[in-house]
């Protein structure tokens, strides 16, 4: 990740220690932080002395005398490029919405790690030119997902998961591999909820958004007086991780001092946190994800051969949404359900038509664009139904009827060439219940979700195909 120096964010927060602690995080990756305690300083500020210098605004969501959306309609009304970032409570999700709606660019939900943080405002900055609904949300709804649960029946992405599920009830690490929001910690999150340290949770790390200077107090902890600033010890993230699952997201963003103690952790499961004469032992299953190429890193010297080879005892390289258009028709049913699940958002159809312009679509994004994609439209959409009109960036960049036409092309090819994947990576044959699965699902996406029409097509009536889903566990349908 690029880290950019010099950028105001300017904090609106009306608690002194929760805006310090903020201040400070921001303050360490080279932001300068202005604070302001309401709406009539935030105004003062960036009018004032720091006119057109603000790069973004962090807002939390409570506030005295007026709600967060009704601040952000009125920063938005002045300032309609300003990225403003809402932070927000874990029940807060129709905050969330009508914030959206009233022109919040991302939102964040307490409590919130440095690295989600830092990883927002990178986002909102480095994309601020971007419009409508290609401009990310940084902070996914929470969805833990089973292997049996993750839409996707072209068989690269199919065997992908195949090789994930046989590594997870295993200790090794795994090294995931593809392109930004492929789905890397959707399949992190199935490897470890289906292995045996299911019961404690999984800890997330993105080693791009850790301030270089402060990776190995984070991962690995300090005691106090260890450096300059280290005013109280600190529990680093494998300490705390001790006898569950740390996934190191953006692995080869990790500097080489911080590389060489991971290998020993690798090795011999020990630590030493900054500042201590004293090594600590650590029972901790490590997954990491990319998505550079590590290989071309070892070459460079930027990435240690040794610590990958540590890594990649098994590898999961996660195809990009581009290459498995067939999918989209299912993930966009399945996603708009889990949408519809948040608080202050209707459940809503997409018609055939909005379907279509989806598929057209390249993805630079891949499925977390996609996820974003609609929740946006979901929140602003005022009908029941989503169409072309709501998603109105996508629309622009699609050639018109051609792209449409295209569309029609791409999915009929991909149907036509996906099949069913009948061995596993080891060659042999995949149980019939497997197979049957993802006949189904092809199915599903191929046609759309219209489920008489896929059980006409299968040749079962629509009571055998809904018994089917049930017998199979194929929760992930619309």
């Amino acid at each position: 990740m690029t880290r950019q120096n010099g950028r105001t964010l300017l904090l609106i927060d009306d608690e002194p220690a929760q805006a310090r602690l903020i201040g400070a995080i921001a303050t360490r990756a080279g932001w300068r932080v202005a604070r302001a305690s309401d709406f009539d300083d935030a105004l003062q500020i960036i009018e004032g002395a720091y006119a057109q210098s603000i790069d973004a605004v962090l807002l939390d969501q409570w506030a005295p005398d007026e709600s967060g959306a009704q601040i952000v309609r009125e920063l938005r009304k002045r300032f309609n490029q300003l990225p403003i970032v809402i932070l927000t409570a874990q029940n807060s999700i129709e905050r969330v919405v009508e914030a959206m709606r009233a022109g919040a660019t991302d939102f964040l939900i307490k409590p919130i790690a440095p690295d989600s943080l830092l990883a927002a405002l990178d986002t909102v900055t480095r994309d601020s030119s971007r419009k409508g609904e290609l401009r990310p949300l940084s902070e996914k709804i929470a969805c833990t997902l089973a292997f049996d649960e993750i839409v996707g029946a072209a068989p690269e992405f199919r065997a992908a998961l195949a090789i994930a599920a046989k590594a997870a009830r295993a200790r090794v690490p795994v090294l995931i591999e593809g392109e930004s929001g492929a789905g890397k910690e959707v399949i992190a999150q199935a490897i470890h909820a289906a292995s045996p340290r299911a019961k404690r949770p999984m800890y997330v790390i993105n080693c791009g958004a850790i301030p270089t200077n402060l990776v190995e107090s984070e991962l690995f902890g300090h005691e106090k007086g260890a450096f300059t600033g280290a005013f109280d010890r600190h529990v680093g993230r494998f300490a705390s991780a001790d006898g569950a699952t740390i996934f190191l997201d953006e692995i080869g963003e990790l500097p080489l001092e911080a590389q060489v103690k991971l290998l020993r952790v690798l090795q011999s499961g020990e630590i030493q946190p900054l500042g201590s004469r004293h090594i600590e032992h650590v029972d901790v299953r490590v997954i990491a994800a990319t998505n550079r190429n590590l290989a071309t890193d070892i070459e460079s010297g930027r990435f240690r051969e040794d610590l990958y080879y540590r890594l990649n005892v098994v590898q999961v390289t996660v195809p990009p949404l581009r290459t498995r258009a067939g999918d989209i028709p299912a993930l966009v049913r399945h996603l708009l359900g889990r949408i519809a699940q948040q608080p202050g958002i209707a459940a809503l159809g997409i018609s055939e038509e909005a379907v279509r312009l989806l598929a057209a679509y390249h993805w630079p994004g891949n499925v977390r664009q996609l996820h974003n994609a609609l929740f946006r439209a979901s929140v602003l959409c005022e009908g029941d139904v989503l169409t072309p009109a709501d998603f109105p960036q996508i629309a622009a960049e699609v050639v018109g009827a051609g792209g449409a036409r295209a569309s029609d092309e791409k999915l009929a090819a991909q149907a036509a060439t996906s099949g069913v994947t009948l061995f596993d990576p080891n060659g042999h044959l995949r149980p019939l219940h497997a197979i049957e699965a993802d006949v189904i699902r092809l199915a599903i996406g191929h046609y759309r979700g219209r489920m008489s029409e896929v059980a006409r097509r299968l040749g079962i009536g629509r009571s055998t195909l809904y018994r089917k889903l049930g017998e199979l566990g194929i929760t992930d349908v619309a």
